[in-house]
C-alpha cells in the first residue's frame, strides 16, 4: 500500500448526528493549535454531513468515496447498514486504503455494537476499540 503521510482526523457519528467515537492524527505542535485543529475538524464534518446524507441515496455502495472538500481537505465517508456514518478528513488522496480502512474499521464496530453491554447510539469507551482503531490508522492513514 501507498501510505499517506498527511494529517487525518476520523470520526463515527450516530443516528442523531452525534459523535460516537474520534480519533486525530495531527502533525501540530502546541496543545492551542491541536485544540484549534480539532475544533475546526469536528465543524468540516459536521458541515460534510448533508454531502454524505445526499450521496448515501444514490448508490448501494456503503463507500461513498470524497463526498465534500473543504481548503486540503478531503472528506470521504462510508455508510453502515445502520447509518452510521464513518467520515475521514484527509489531506492526501488514497482511496484505496481509505475504503480498506473503513472495511475493518467497520468489522470492528459491528464487534462493539453486538457487546450486549453497548448501548446503540453512544460514545465508544472501550479501550480495546480504541487500540486496535489505532493499528490501523497507523497502517492505512499515516
Amino acid at each position: 500500500f501507498e501510505n499517506m503521510s498527511g494529517n487525518y482526523y476520523f470520526v463515527i457519528i450516530g443516528h442523531q448526528d452525534n459523535p460516537i467515537y474520534e480519533q486525530e492524527h495531527s502533525s501540530r505542535d502546541s496543545q492551542n493549535k491541536k485544540d484549534d485543529y480539532r475544533d475546526l475538524c469536528q465543524f468540516v464534518a459536521h458541515a460534510s454531513l448533508d454531502m454524505i446524507d445526499e450521496h448515501m441515496w444514490t448508490t448501494n455502495n456503503m463507500y461513498l468515496k470524497i463526498v465534500d472538500k473543504f481548503n486540503d481537505w478531503n472528506v470521504s465517508a462510508f455508510v453502515t447498514a445502520g447509518k452510521q456514518r464513518f467520515i475521514i478528513l484527509h489531506d492526501v488522496k488514497n482511496e484505496d486504503s481509505i475504503r480498506q480502512f473503513f472495511q475493518e474499521v467497520y468489522e470492528l464496530y459491528i464487534k462493539v455494537a453486538m457487546n450486549p453491554f453497548y448501548e446503540p447510539n453512544t460514545p465508544i469507551t472501550s479501550q480495546v476499540f480504541h487500540q486496535k482503531l489505532k493499528v490501523l490508522c497507523r497502517r492505512y492513514l499515516i
